[in-house]
This record gives structure tokens, sequence and C-alpha cells, in this order.
């Protein structure tokens, strides 16, 4: 008997999940044991014209009607959003049926709820597809490295911000510019602020850190910071440093409680995440039995993102009879062991920093500027005097720093600030050597 799915959604993830479906039915029917087919979807314009084939589909503009649908086993939800997605998948799972979800949005807002809602009617919620498009990375960590106690995670996990930082880099454009390429190739929605600003990138870390670290979801306490604010000036000084700018999303599991955090990372170019380019995704993970291992691929895309759906979409037909008090756990660990540790704030994180700060050119500055971070501890790894420009006073100087509390670097900011030698505001990006 095939399994039937019931898609909400047919975009371009809905489109590339049909597509891959029926074009590989026979390696997939092979893997699960039964077939697997798309009998009924939704979508807002059932008469638009469509990346996929619908001719064996019923469509719906109503996805009630596709949740509702007592033929209907698996509900795939790719609607994004984490309203209406959410009261969709809450009426699914109420009707007993396993969810399939691409959804980084919902599953990190809500995944408590749902996950809570799914172990009591015994049906699977997979999300594979929510983080880093078709890499596994999910998979990776929750099953492939479940021997081991995971120490801390990387990852480049939003294509939009990596394509743009690539571009300043690599041919010394200004963010505003490459921004308004990347709407223009699809890359970037017409409101970016999701991408640039780390929102997407927060949601892809929160539901990779719960995995890693057995910890509930905890979205709102992510620090989170954009990249809007990198000029084509700090990362031309950057890789004068030796180093490239990557907006990154870090889960670190330490003695005090974990880090969540979400910013631009000034990284050696000798290393690996440092090197990748464009709209490409990847995620570096530290275990203590195998070390690292690197996860790269496309991290969007309608058959990327595909894969894995329908990978997913296996797992749960492979599944849909064993026992459920013997399936996986949603977010690795058991539901009754998850850690109560607690996430630091950002003033208790700890990192290196990249500071550049416009001060006169006058005997003294240094001495100023090096005898305050002293005070906070702070030692100085690299330093970058520019010459003035002809008939200017006021010079660029760079430090690199090592690794401080974040609390003592905000107050040595501060004074560094007030100093009448220094002008402005000093630009900080934070450094990591992974």
């Amino acid at each position: 008997m095939p399994v039937n799915i019931g898609l909400l959604g047919l975009g371009t993830v809905g489109g590339g999940t049909v597509n891959v479906l029926q074009r590989n039915a026979d390696e997939i029917t092979r893997r699960a044991g039964c077939e697997i087919v798309v009998t009924h979807a939704s979508a807002r314009n059932i008469q638009k014209q469509r990346i996929c084939n619908t001719d064996t589909i019923q469509l719906s503009e109503n996805p009630l009607e596709v949740v509702n649908n007592p033929d209907v086993a698996i509900i795939v939800e790719l609607i994004g959003g984490d309203s209406l997605s959410k009261d969709l998948v809450l009426n699914a799972i109420a009707n007993g049926k396993h969810i399939v979800t691409a959804n980084k949005a919902l599953i990190a807002k809500h995944g408590n709820e749902i996950f809570k809602a799914a172990q009591k009617q015994g049906v699977m919620v997979a999300f594979e597809a929510a983080v880093a498009g078709g890499i596994p990375i999910i998979k990776a960590i929750r099953e492939g490295l479940a021997g081991n106690r995971i120490e801390w995670l990387a990852g480049i996990i939003n294509g939009t911000g990596n394509f743009i930082l690539t571009e300043m880099r690599d041919k010394g454009r200004d963010f505003s510019d490459v921004l308004a390429q990347a709407q223009r190739l699809g890359y970037a929605e017409a409101d970016p602020t999701f991408d640039i600003e780390g929102i997407d990138a927060a949601h892809k870390l929160t539901i990779l850190a719960s995995i890693a670290f057995g910890i509930p979801l905890q979205f709102e306490k992510v620090f989170t910071e954009g990249i809007t604010q990198i000029t084509q000036e700090d990362v031309e000084f950057a890789s004068e440093l030796g180093y490239n700018i990557k907006h990154l999303g870090i889960a670190r599991n330490t003695d005090k409680g974990v880090e969540l955090r979400v910013h631009p990372t000034l990284i050696p170019k000798t290393q690996l995440l440092a090197n990748v380019n464009g709209v490409m995704n990847a995620v570096l993970v530290q275990a203590d039995a195998v070390g690292q291992t690197l996860y790269y691929g496309a991290g969007a895309g309608s058959e990327a993102t595909a894969s894995a759906v329908v990978a997913d979409l296996l797992d749960v037909v492979r599944a849909m009879s064993a026992d459920h008090k013997n399936r996986v756990p949603y977010l690795a660990f058991q539901s009754n062991a998850l850690s109560d540790m607690p996430v630091l704030s950002a003033s208790e994180m700890q990192t290196a920093y990249y500071l550049r700060m416009q001060v006169e050119d006058k005997v003294g500055v240094l001495s100023a500027i090096s005898h305050i971070l002293g005070h906070q501890e702070i030692s100085i790894e690299a330093l970058i005097q520019k010459e003035p420009k002809e008939n200017e006073t006021l010079v660029n100087l760079i430090i690199v720093t090592q690794k401080v509390l974040e609390s003592n670097m905000l107050t040595a900011l501060e004074e560094i600030e007030a100093l009448s030698s220094i002008h402005g505001k000093v630009t900080y990006i934070r450094l990591e050597h992974l």
C-alpha cells in the first residue's frame, strides 16, 4: 500500500519535493519498502503555474482540507511563518498525522510545544530541511555523533549573508550594492531583515544547539547580530591580518552554561569555514571522540531542500510501524532527560576581538589605549596603524585582542571612546580560532 502525503505549500521547495518524489520513485520505493505519493496539496492560488506536475494531485486553496483528509498519513508543511503553520501542524498532530517540515521558525519558536503534542499522540515530527537545506546536519548530530559529547559547533547557516560577505571580499563591493544584487538573484527577499540581521541563522542555531546539547529550544536567548554594519574597509583590514569575515552561528558548551550567538566573525583564512563562499552553507562540529567534522553543501534551493524533505519522509515511513517509544527522539535526547543548563548572556561569553578606531596621529595615544585594555585584562595579539592620508590628522588603528570576557571588552570600549584622541565609535567584530 502506498503512503499518501499531503503537501502544504507548492512553492519552490514544495515543487522540488514533488519532482524528486516523482523522478526517483523507484529508488525511493526500494528504500522505503512502499510507494510514497503526494496525493493532496494546498496552495494560495491553485491556478498558478508550477515547477512540478500536479496532474495526479488533488489541489485545494484551503490547507485545512488537506490536514483533515483521512486518506493522508503524513503532512509536509512548507508554507513558512510560525502562526498559521503552527495551527495547521498542531491540528494535523491531533488528527494522528506525522509531520515533516522545512520551517525553522516554527521549530525554533514552537518546537517544544509541538514535540510535546506529537509525543502524546505517538506521531513523528521530522525537520531535517529546517537547517542548512540539503546538508543532513541534524541526522549527523542526532544519530551519527550520538556516541559523542558535542563540545561546540559553528556554522555558516544563511546563504544570503554568506553571498554578501563573499562578494564584498572578492570584488571590493559595498554591502548595499551586493544586497541589491542578492535580491535581484532571488537570494534575498524584498524585505531581507531575517537574513541580514541574523534572525534566520538564530532560528537554525536554536535547533542545532538543542540537538547537540540536549537542551530545550530557546530561540529568545540567542544573542543575534547582523551584518549591516560590516564595511568594505573592515573586510580589507581583516584580510590584511589573515582573516575572512563570516556570519557565524556558534553554540558552545561551557562549564558555566551554553553560549548561543549569531554574529559577524573573523576567522583565519587557513581554516575550512573561512573558504565556504557564495550561497553555500557549512557546519563545523567539535566532538570529544571523533574530533572535528565538517558538513558542507547547498543550504537552500528547490531540490537541495527537497532532498532533506524526502529523506525525512523515508525515515517517517520506515518508522511508522515501530513503537513510538523506541523511535529516535526529536531532539536527540530522551524528552525526560533534557538538561536545564543555563544559556549565558552576551556579557558572560568569551571571544577574541578585532577593533578599529579613528585616532589622532600623535604621541601617547597608543599608550592610553593599551593602559585601558590592560586594566580590563585584555591582551593585544596584533596591531596595525595606518599612515595618515594627505592633509588628514586622523589614522585608522586596528587591534586584534586575545580571548576576553565580553563585559570586560564593552567596559574598555566605553573608556576608549571617552578619550579625546579617539574620534567616533570603535568598530568591534568578534574573532574565533575554530
